[in-house]
């Protein structure tokens, strides 16, 4: 495990925990200032109906739509931090294979015996005399299944929060996703007074500091281990692992207009042939549900774009539009996929304008 070096303190400014953390591999979106919630959306995404998915907000680089908008881009996170220095930093779990335990010590009255542990009878024989928050739920749980409390872990990082509670985190294989507890009422619950932060949800960066107090690691280590087998099967017992369906979309087939502009060089819908054979090679991906380089051929895609958009050969907004739709058509319901590789691969193009020198 990787020792406390270099990690930031609650002394810290919030741009140096969020360049910490992305440069741990974990994306990172701004929370307002002094709180432990997403910026606001702008009023376009604010509007009754809005949908993040196809959202151009997120694909040129604002903070909407939380954690969606996550990044481990230094420089969207300078854009965002020097347009207010005081935001608060956010982790998306979920591309980060981030699985947190989030234990709460609130006082709250003890609910029934069978809510304290979903899916498991606890004998009447057992006493529970001095339960009383989701430190020992999560050490009853522990304790039924031969293994010490994760809240004990001290080989993996752990943050102490300003209500007295407690992260554990630790790191998921991605063969295992795992989806958050958070909002999904008692159904997927861990244990009472225990939450879990994964796929759909967000943590607090360790060293960020709100009005109700700081998020400070515990211990030395600040790396997340490896999640313990018997908590994976936990998870998974509690409905936490992602159902077979929700891990591979319905493939379809491109459109016949998308196909025609393709196939045309670009000519019906103005997008320059350089371009447009590009896109063709993201469309193509369609004909596979996984692999093909998707990700490469849709970054190569965006680098250009945005680079000829830098050059006054397409808008943006038309940029960030034919990408949008040659990648929804390849791999349609994962936007929270692939956006973040629209969003990196245009700024990165905008940085290099491409000139065509004669080409449409």
């Amino acid at each position: 495990m990787a020792s406390s070096v270099g990690v930031p303190t609650t002394s810290a400014p919030p741009l140096q925990v969020a360049r910490w953390c992305a440069a741990q591999g974990w994306p990172v979106h701004p929370l307002a200032p002094g709180t432990k919630h997403p910026v606001a959306n702008c009023a376009d995404c604010a509007a009754t109906g809005h949908r993040a998915s196809g959202c151009r907000c997120l694909v040129t680089g604002r903070w909407c739509h939380g954690h969606l908008a996550a990044t481990t881009d230094h420089d969207r996170l300078r854009s965002w931090w020097e347009a207010n220095s005081q935001l608060g930093v956010g982790i998306s779990c979920g591309p980060a294979h981030l699985v947190v335990i989030d234990v709460d010590a609130h006082a709250k009255p003890l609910p029934a015996r069978d809510r304290l542990l979903p899916g498991i009878v606890i004998p009447d024989a057992v006493d529970l005399a001095g339960l009383a928050t989701g430190f020992d739920t999560l050490a009853l749980l522990a304790a039924l299944r031969g293994h010490a409390s994760p809240a004990d872990d001290t080989t993996t990082l752990r943050v102490r929060t300003p209500s007295g509670g407690l992260h554990v985190w630790y790191q998921a294989h991605p063969s295992l996703p795992l989806r958050s507890s958070t909002g999904a009422g008692k159904n997927r619950a861990l244990a009472w007074q225990v939450d879990v932060r994964a796929r759909g949800g967000f943590i607090i960066a360790p060293g960020t500091v709100t009005a109700d107090g700081s998020y400070t690691p515990v211990g030395a280590v600040r790396r997340p281990a490896p999640l313990p087998s018997w908590l994976a099967a936990e998870l998974q017992r509690t409905h936490h692992a992602e159902p077979p369906q929700d891990r591979l979309e319905p493939r379809r087939p491109p459109s016949r207009a998308r196909q025609a502009v393709i196939a045309a060089g670009g000519a019906q819908d103005g997008t320059p042939a350089v371009l447009a054979g590009l896109l063709a090679e993201v469309v193509a991906c369609t004909a596979a549900p996984e692999g093909m380089g998707f990700s490469d051929k849709l970054n190569r895609a965006a680098f250009t774009a945005g680079g000829l958009a830098a050059a006054g050969y397409l808008s943006e907004a038309d940029a960030a539009a034919v990408l949008l739709d040659a990648a929804s058509t390849a791999r349609p319901g994962q936007e929270r996929r692939w956006a973040p590789i629209v969003r990196a691969g245009l700024a990165a193009g905008a940085r290099r304008p491409l000139h065509l020198r004669g080409r449409a």
